[in-house]
């Protein structure tokens, strides 16, 4: 008799986004007149700009010549596009890379979830709560993180470092000794980020613990103060203790094109054993790269004009957060986020739980939002709304709150 994979039984029954994917829809079929604004699964909704749209016509017209064509490519990218990361996203910040610790990628939430495949299985395992979902469940998948306790809604082999109003949503470093850390800058629902003194301190203790940092920087193009690192690598000796993972889908509007890149140091090595050579052997194994057509358009984003376009991009963006956060501020909520990132984070009426907020927003303002409490424990009384709107919806949806 076959057996399953016991360790999925502990997931909760549908993913949080799936959740609320159904109750819109159920909402919609009653009330099919209702205009419904999204403000709660982060994708984009302005069109992939033109210098990518012009590069992957190109690559489709190569496709289709036979002295152009391409198979089967690179499973860790193809040399053009991981040069262009390598100059622009590195070496221009004056951080040290080699093309070969690069391996482009169809998404960060795949890389963030595979990842942990190449770690031993009694691994101790540090998330920030609330924390982006795929995070904790890949870990559940995995079977590391113990038996689940129903009372506190949390897995006993996992480390929480609770992130909320009274520790101004910062992480402390743990107490106990952890094996992996994640770590969301900015962060993903909170939208808050650490200095580059405070990050330093979790560097340190990675490597005085000799931890791992999985560092999700997936929402770094939306920073806009200083002394906010954009790549942990930023950090000196982060190379020697971190992972970093980025995506084009936010910043380039690749949500449904899918292209993402994950950094894995040649100098990491966990007992003797090189990272950068065991990822590179999963990736060979486990995946077919990332299509020609779609890293073409990826290169096209590191051009001058490339730059400029994807910028105009990212500021319609955060000033949409900029509209929420100050409207959300006019109608006597209280926020979070929204300065260095594209999600705002507010404290939902005390007399409501998050889920019961979610309801309440739904059918009588029509807006959708995400529960606080779907991203952990933490996040009960919390509430997450993004700027990745149209101007029009998030404009019309501060209006209904108002």
């Amino acid at each position: 008799m076959v057996k399953i994979n016991k360790n999925y039984l502990k997931l909760q029954e549908n993913y949080l986004f799936s959740t609320i994917a159904k109750k819109v829809s159920d909402f919609q079929k009653i009330n099919p007149d209702k205009k419904v604004i999204k403000l709660g699964i982060g994708d984009v909704t302005l069109p992939i700009i033109p210098v990518v749209v012009k590069a992957m016509k190109q690559a489709v017209e190569e496709m289709g010549e036979k002295e152009t064509f391409k198979g089967y490519g690179p499973e860790q990218g193809y040399d053009f596009l991981r040069e262009k990361i390598v100059e622009w996203d590195y070496q221009k910040r004056g951080i040290p890379m080699e093309k070969e610790e690069i391996f482009v990628s169809d998404g960060a939430k795949c890389d963030t979830g595979n990842f942990q495949e190449l770690l031993d299985i009694n691994n101790t395992v540090a998330i920030t709560d609330p924390v982006y979902p795929v995070y904790l469940d890949s870990n559940v998948m995995a079977g590391r993180t113990g038996g689940f306790n129903r009372e506190t809604q949390k897995f006993d082999r996992v480390v929480y470092m609770p992130v909320t109003e009274k520790n101004g949503f910062v992480p402390e470093l743990p107490k106990e000794k952890v094996d992996l850390i994640y770590l969301c800058l900015p962060n993903n629902p909170t939208g808050t980020v650490l200095s580059k003194e405070k990050l330093k301190k979790w560097v340190d203790y990675a490597k005085e613990k000799e931890a791992l940092i999985l560092f999700d920087a997936a929402y770094e193009a939306f920073i806009t103060e200083e002394n906010i690192p954009h790549s942990i690598y930023e950090i000196e000796g982060a190379k020697e203790v971190a992972i970093e993972f980025k995506s084009f889908s936010k910043t380039a509007g690749f949500t449904g094109v899918r292209c993402a890149y994950t950094v894995v140091p040649k100098e990491i090595q966990m007992g003797g054993v090189s990272l950068n050579t065991l990822w590179n052997r999963r990736q060979c194994t486990k995946f077919n790269g990332v299509p020609y057509i779609t890293q073409r358009g990826a290169e096209a984003i590191y051009t001058e004009e490339g730059q400029k376009q994807i910028k105009e991009n990212i500021e319609y963006y955060r000033e949409n957060a900029k509209i929420i956060r100050e409207g959300l501020e006019k109608a006597g909520y209280t926020v979070f986020g929204g300065i260095n990132a594209p999600y705002i984070w507010l404290k939902v009426p005390e007399q409501l739980t998050s889920w019961e907020f979610f309801d309440k927003l739904l059918e009588e303002k029509n807006i959708v939002g995400t529960p606080g409490s779907g991203f952990g424990p933490s996040g009960e009384g919390y509430f997450r709304l993004t700027a990745f709107g149209s101007r029009e919806s998030t404009i019309e949806a501060m209006q209904r709150l108002k």
